[in-house]
């Protein structure tokens, strides 16, 4: 448990503070939660590199269920428009984030013996793309609105030129790229820290 707490503590504030983020704007494509967000990719990549997959699953865990409990929470606290984490966000970002935490995990793993930037820079990559693709389509799609028929997202279903410029698509697809792009930015980024933070862990690891 002793080296599990430094990922915990920082996993568990990563999820918090993205939810309580992304309840404000920057810009008109993002919120404030896609630049603290991608920062559970660099948790999950040194706890990996310094304790390996059992350790780097068990924080993933607990920050799928404080995750969990943050939906819950903002199930329960109503904003302008109805309730802050309605039932399709809540389950999309459940899934994205522990669907693409385990894939994080497997490619660091697979990739773990070669170059030391090779396994977070394309683990992140693939976990992060595979989390937009995944939020996103679950929340806003108008294909899944079974899921809750009673939430209106037809506001994300709004034709649009994509980012404002490019060819028309869904609303929702413009906030998708707009994320995923933030991801790969601080994918690339984020090197540096895990970099120096692994060092300091294991000064062993040249």
């Amino acid at each position: 448990m002793k080296q599990m707490l430094p990922g915990v503590i920082a996993m568990a504030a990563v999820v918090v503070a993205s939810n309580i983020l992304v309840q404000f704007l920057f810009g008109q494509w993002l919120t404030w939660g896609a630049f603290t967000y991608p920062i559970a990719f660099l948790v999950t990549d040194v706890m990996n590199r310094v304790y390996g997959t059992q350790i780097a699953r068990r924080v993933v865990f607990i920050g799928f269920l404080t995750g969990v409990a943050c939906s819950l929470i903002g199930t329960q606290i109503v904003g302008e428009f109805g309730p802050l984490v309605t039932l399709r966000i809540a389950i999309g970002s459940g899934i994205a984030f522990l669907t693409a935490q385990l894939l994080d995990i497997a490619v660091f793993n697979r990739l773990r013996e070669g170059s030391w930037w090779r396994a977070p820079l394309a683990s992140s990559v693939i976990g992060s793309s595979v989390d937009t693709a995944l939020f996103f389509t679950i929340a806003f799609s108008q294909t899944l609105v079974f899921i809750e028929p009673s939430n209106d997202v037809s506001w994300a279903g709004e034709i649009l030129p994509i980012l404002g410029t490019g060819p028309e698509a869904p609303l929702w697809v413009s906030l998708a790229i707009a994320d995923w792009g933030v991801k790969l930015a601080l994918a690339l980024i984020a090197l540096v820290p895990f970099r120096m933070i692994v060092r300091r862990m294991t000064p062993q690891v040249a």
